[in-house]
């Protein structure tokens, strides 16, 4: 067994969420790590239309992405309301729906935690097909032009989730366990955030940047980004401590393993649909 040091233990408890706070108002790690997702997914976007001569303008993964953000970020909120935290939002509904609070010294803006990836891709999915059809592109080229950049930048989300101490695993014996503050009891942990940012951020991220060249019809990324999602978060739940206010909603399953099914099974339905309209070569 590896004999991990104490300071990996409790790394999660000596990391500050706050970067610095500015007039009462904290600038968090989380929110800061959106913003390096979405500058990672412009970037490589950018790339791909400069190297591969795709038909996009330069400026199109920047409009883009303005709609994705919005989608992001209130799918991801309302997401969140109605998968895990509906009774909360019965409870207080403006309150949830915009988790500002107050403290000593003013403001303070709780950030942009409590949010649903799941929630996120379907805000996501409807603002892309709003804009694809402003843009005149296709809703499938559209999506395959940034999806392979995406589980790069969703991997500094993740981390933004660690260095938070939150969604944190399951209890552990093994060596690799480590204490989170926020989790009930004192026991060792599973880091499921490193586990989902490196299996479904860095290796998703390395099977769809080789992929991108070989794509043989649009929408052909998109479902494997789904079914690749859905499939390595499906078992990384199995690790990862289901929510509280849930816990297992179909036999032994989370609510984030019943998502995944369904995500799985769009991704499917994706490459069957988009396969049989592909124009024949």
């Amino acid at each position: 067994m590896i004999d991990f040091p104490a300071w990996w233990q409790h790394l999660p408890s000596s990391m500050n969420p706050v970067i610095f706070t500015l007039g009462g108002i904290s600038i968090r790690w989380y929110g800061m790590m959106y913003v390096i997702a979405f500058a990672i997914v412009y970037l490589l976007s950018r790339y791909r239309i400069d190297a591969e001569k795709l038909p996009f303008d330069k400026s199109f993964p920047g409009d883009a992405l303005t709609w994705v953000m919005g989608g992001v970020l209130l799918g991801g909120r309302i997401g969140y309301i109605l998968f895990y935290g509906f009774q909360g939002f019965l409870a207080d509904p403006l309150g949830t729906l915009l988790p500002i609070g107050t403290a000593a010294g003013g403001c303070r803006f709780s950030g942009i935690s409590g949010m649903s990836y799941h929630g996120g891709v379907i805000g996501v999915v409807i603002a892309m097909a709003l804009f694809s059809r402003k843009s005149g592109k296709s809703f499938l080229e559209t999506f395959d032009l940034l999806i392979p950049a995406v589980p790069l930048g969703y991997t500094f989300g993740r981390l933004g989730n660690f260095i938070n101490g939150e969604l944190y695993g399951r209890m552990t014996d093994a060596a690799i366990g480590m204490y989170f503050p926020e989790a009930p009891g004192s026991g060792l942990r599973h880091p499921s955030q490193l586990y989902e940012a490196f299996f479904e951020g860095i290796v998703l991220f390395i099977v769809l940047w080789t992929l991108r060249k070989r794509s043989p019809y649009a929408g052909f990324l998109s479902g494997i980004y789904l079914i690749g999602y859905g499939t390595v978060r499906f078992f990384i739940e199995f690790f990862r401590e289901p929510d509280a206010q849930l816990g297992f909603v179909f036999l032994n399953f989370s609510m984030g393993q019943v998502l995944c099914f369904l995500m799985i099974a769009a991704g499917a339905g994706i490459l069957v649909g988009a396969k049989r309209s592909a124009p024949s070569k």
